[in-house]
């Protein structure tokens, strides 16, 4: 298939979705701009974008599908902007964390008959251009909310285009995704970074709480790491919906208040269990709002050259590391060494390789 997608925004999404095109769509035409320049070059010196475009000009009208990448807060501007010069036959999309303000937006414009919402339910703790990569996109629910003007057949086109860059399309009302975003990905995010500056503020003067972090709530609070910008903006587009939410998780914190304090054995058992048992039932794919992280934990026995030698291994193999650490909290862990990768893939053959060396090997759930 040959297309010609233009990119208003070469950020870590954008430009991981271009490099996507790029892998499963080898003979399409990638056209890209962005306020950073070094973004642009980065992209063509690597071979993603065919062309670069130092504004939203002419050159766009000659694209198939044009995905606004930019901040949330930009894509109006940029909208103005692409609908003096996308052709007719042009599909608009975008990649916003919510979306029924865009939608309002397509709708002041006069676009509703060509544009397809898009969130591709995948992300980092790193963001620009330069920590994109296809595999960001491999296996992520990607939710549709198509516009009610839009032609069937152009939906299944675009769902389907979606699919062959190794997505999960999901096509769903946009009201409908703001609420559950705001349940599953934006709570979250919202409910880490309280925990971390209620730990901040109830810390002891030498660090104590933050020493010992390094288990179980290290774990549950890693979203906290990302781009504050960006949640300071889906917080003030997503306001009702992840209020709403907000109010319910109040309500359940209270009612875990009240077990505790009354010391109710009984219910405080059935609201861990029942927390437990629909856990457990969660899909251990890779798809959802908050990447998975590709981790294992390791039993090394405590003596000198142990850590290189797991090292060696994974290093022998070509295995890309991200991360490596040791567990000194193992309140919640079984294994002692921490070992962190960029992608499924690698997570696999590391552990069939440390598995034939001999090492007790656990994935993280």
């Amino acid at each position: 298939m040959s297309l010609t997608c233009g990119f208003i925004g070469l950020g870590l999404i954008g430009g991981s979705i271009a490099r996507a095109v790029r892998q499963f769509y080898p003979d399409s035409v990638i056209l890209a701009y962005d306020v950073n320049q070094e973004a642009l070059k980065l992209a063509q010196k690597e071979g993603v974008a065919d062309r670069t475009a130092r504004e939203i000009d002419e050159s766009f009208r000659s694209c198939d599908y044009i995905f606004l990448c930019a901040p949330v807060q930009r894509n109006n501007e940029n909208l103005a902007a692409v609908k003096k010069h996308m052709s007719e036959d042009c599909i608009l999309t975008d990649v916003g964390s919510v979306k029924t303000g865009i939608h309002k937006a397509v709708r002041r414009a006069g676009l509703e008959d060509r544009f397809i919402g898009g969130h591709p339910m995948a992300g980092s703790e790193r963001i620009g251009y330069g920590n994109s990569k296809a595999s960001l996109l491999e296996n992520a629910y990607y939710i549709l909310t198509p516009s009610p003007g839009v032609p069937d057949d152009q939906v299944e086109a675009f769902r389907q285009f979606v699919s062959g860059l190794g997505a999960i399309p999901l096509v769903l009302d946009c009201a409908q995704h703001d609420r559950v975003t705001a349940a599953v990905s934006h709570l979250p995010h919202v409910a880490a970074s309280t925990l971390v500056n209620l730990i901040r503020e109830s810390d002891s003067p030498d660090g104590i709480m933050r020493m010992v972090a390094a288990g179980g709530f290290k774990d549950i609070t890693r979203i906290a790491s990302s781009s504050p910008v960006m949640w300071q903006q889906i917080c003030l587009t997503n306001r009702e919906n992840i209020s709403c939410m907000l109010e319910g998780y109040i309500r359940s914190l209270s009612e875990f208040k009240d077990a505790i304090d009354r010391g109710d054995a009984d219910r405080l058992y059935r609201l861990f269990d029942d927390a437990r048992a629909y856990r457990d039932s969660f899909s251990s794919a890779s798809s959802g709002p908050i990447k998975r992280s590709y981790s294992i934990h390791i039993d090394i026995a405590d003596r000198p050259g142990a850590l290189a030698h797991i090292v060696n291994l994974l290093a022998d193999r070509q295995l890309s590391i991200k991360n490596v650490s040791i567990t000194h909290n193992r309140e919640t862990e079984d294994g002692v060494l921490l070992v962190e990768f960029y992608e499924e893939a690698s997570l696999l053959q590391g552990i069939q390789l440390l598995e034939e060396a001999g090492y007790p090997v656990r994935i993280r759930g």
